[in-house]
């Protein structure tokens, strides 16, 4: 469980972040998850973008990439979410105390 300074410290690192992954009309797939899998796994830090075209509700799409990926949920605005796992070998972010 990352700390409020520690939320706010990762929001300013995703703010000029462009979004890497973006969920359309094929909704949440087994590809896009393991998209993101591997991104986490490579940047700790992902922001994604969800298409109006994209017809499951945007907090049912967050809490499946939460629950399948195992990141923790740093931001949410309108269609865009950040998120963000550490990765324990070989950690990318230096976050706060």
């Amino acid at each position: 469980m990352l700390k409020k300074k520690q939320k706010q410290y990762l929001k300013g690192l995703a703010n000029p972040l462009k979004p890497v992954i973006i969920i359309g009309a094929g909704g949440l797939s087994e590809t896009v998850i393991s998209s993101i899998d591997e991104y986490l796994r490579a940047h700790e830090l992902l922001k994604i973008n969800i298409l109006k075209s994209c017809e499951q509700e945007i907090g049912e799409i967050v809490l499946d990439v939460i629950a399948c990926t195992g990141a923790e949920l740093i931001s949410q605005l309108g269609r865009k979410i950040v998120i963000y796992r550490r990765n324990n070998e070989q950690p990318v972010i230096e976050l706060p105390r």
